[in-house]
């Protein structure tokens, strides 16, 4: 059961970081395409990572795999829907969750624990600012989001490694590698579009 959960929720979330880093740099329709798909894999792995984590009593990384949820749904939605802008309603209903999520996790953590007193606490910590903020900005077309999840990728393969997961620990730092690659595609695409502008800018003021 342990071997299955590990590989169900390490390959689905290993395919949601390649579709999304593939997507950079893409055509819209192409780029609409595999951002639908990772997403939708991000969610459906979900389950097999909870278990994980509540087995190893990590309930900071456990709540946010939870609260991370709405920013999902929230870039899956922005993609169905060709949104470049987030929805105010949308932005408003996934920060709550996700404060909400934060708040309750590391309050049971702290509680079960007696604070904030283990390697694997700072290192969910570092899971929890990385996966939600990231998730969060990603959603909402932010290339920066990226750096979060190289956060998030480290911090998590350290972990799985320490509590004894190695697939899972192979698995983030392969998604580590494609988050690095999609960094670098958002940043290029990022700059394209910035020259676009000026250009047509210069243009109209030449005109």
């Amino acid at each position: 059961m342990n071997l299955f959960l590990q590989i169900w929720g390490g390959g689905f979330y290993l395919s949601n970081k390649i579709l999304l880093a593939i997507a950079e740099g893409r055509p819209k329709k192409s780029k609409r395409l595999l951002k639908l798909a990772g997403w939708l894999i991000y969610i459906l792995g979900v389950p097999a990572w909870v278990i994980i984590l509540i087995s190893k009593q990590n309930w900071i990384a456990a709540s946010i795999e939870v609260g991370g949820v709405p920013s999902m749904l929230f870039g899956l939605y922005n993609v169905y829907k060709k949104k470049e802008v987030s929805s105010k309603r949308f932005d408003i209903i996934a920060l709550s969750v996700t404060y909400a999520s934060l708040a309750l996790g590391v309050s049971y953590s702290m509680l079960e624990y007696g604070g904030i007193n283990s390697i694997t606490q700072l290192l969910e910590i570092g899971v929890m600012i990385g996966f939600l903020l990231g998730s969060y900005f990603l959603a909402k077309n932010r290339f920066f989001g990226w750096l979060l999840f190289m956060l998030m990728n480290g911090s998590m393969a350290t972990l799985m490694f320490i509590q004894n997961k190695p697939i899972l620990s192979i698995q983030q730092l392969f998604s580590l590698c494609f988050v690095i690659y999609g960094f670098t595609l958002a940043i290029k695409s990022h700059r394209k579009a910035n020259h676009a502008i000026d250009r047509t800018e210069n243009t109209s003021v030449q005109n």
